[in-house]
């Protein structure tokens, strides 16, 4: 959560704003019915030709993110991962 002014914003682990300025339990429930689930979730990866790709999150943390191309469980597919900046926006990565 993100103290703005008199309230706080909810924010998830994308770095993506979840609320306006709500008071803390407010943005403490939302948080809470988000869980985590999410980056379990297929997402789409914008390519820089324009183009979509489906992927899955790999990896989260404060200074960046990595998603992996979507193989849908092939253990001999490659292995393509993309790190992209954090926080994220809609324009470079949406859930499918």
């Amino acid at each position: 959560m993100k103290p703005v002014g008199d309230g706080f914003v909810a924010i998830d682990l994308l770095g993506r704003r979840r609320t306006e300025p709500v008071d803390w339990m407010v943005a403490e429930e939302t948080l809470d019915e988000l869980g985590l689930a999410y980056l379990a979730d297929p997402h789409e990866f914008r390519l820089d030709d324009g183009s979509w790709l489906r992927v899955r999150i790999a990896e989260v943390s404060p200074s960046a993110i990595r998603v992996k191309k979507d193989d849908w469980g092939d253990m001999t597919a490659t292995q393509v991962y993309y790190s992209l900046p954090f926080p994220i926006t809609e324009d470079q990565l949406r859930p499918l």
